[in-house]
């Protein structure tokens, strides 16, 4: 089965920006009164939004965070990614070689519009997706971010694709568990500095089929699992 649309998650699976912003988040986080480090930021709410990340916060610890919080994070975490994001070692070939397949392809992210075209832009990536092709959590009419399938089922709706034949790339539990909502078949992805011991079981546990570290096994791995589909 030829895949009727490949999706890229942004952070984590195209640039290497989760660490920064787990960084970033914890200790901004740890100064409003909850202690936290950036590993277990990872490893409890990478791929979550940060006003999802303080809402569940403040449910176990009944920690009141000012609303501010999220604005301040926000200021702060654009000033690094803008210096300091690199693309991951291999994506924007594997996108390119997706783009020669002409296979259909997009991002589905839950960062805003406007950081994930300057992440592109910084790293080089940005003429590989069209604003037809990048589709924020934040813009689509429901609003609702991962791990709602909202933002997965929008991003097939707009390249006319059948969900059940989409193939998703993702490094979270929580975009996993989005992707998997709307039918969708995952592959995990552990090659980001963010990646820590288990996550690649965290990955496989949330339903993504295979895991690959690295973008060099990424054709393959398309190839393998399109042809799984055919037989199966």
């Amino acid at each position: 089965m030829r895949p009727d649309l490949i999706i890229f998650d942004c952070d984590g699976v195209l640039v290497d920006s989760e660490i920064i912003a787990a960084r970033v988040e914890a200790d901004m986080i740890t100064e409003a009164g909850f202690p936290i480090s950036a590993e277990e930021m990872i490893e409890r709410f990478a791929g979550l939004t940060t006003r999802d990340i303080l809402m569940r916060l403040e449910t176990v610890s009944q920690v009141p965070f000012q609303a501010s919080l999220i604005d301040r994070i926000k200021v702060e975490l654009d000033k690094r990614l803008a210096r300091d994001v690199k693309a991951i070692d291999g994506a924007a070939q594997s996108v390119a070689a997706v783009r020669g397949a002409q296979l259909p392809y997009c991002i589905c992210s839950n960062s805003p519009l406007d950081r994930i075209e300057a992440m592109l832009g910084r790293v080089g990536m940005l003429p590989l997706f069209d604003k037809q092709r990048i589709h924020s959590a934040r813009e689509i009419p429901s609003k609702r971010t991962k791990p709602a399938p909202d933002v997965f089922l929008h991003g097939a709706a707009q390249m006319a694709a059948d969900p059940a034949k989409c193939f998703v790339v993702e490094d979270s539990v929580h975009g996993i568990t989005g992707a998997k909502a709307a039918g969708m078949r995952v592959i995990g992805f552990t090659g980001a500095s963010h990646t820590w011991p288990g996550h690649a079981d965290a990955l496989t546990e949330a339903g993504a089929e295979t895991v690959i570290s690295r973008w060099s096994d990424f054709a393959a791995v398309v190839a393998a699992l399109s042809e799984w589909s055919a037989d199966a």
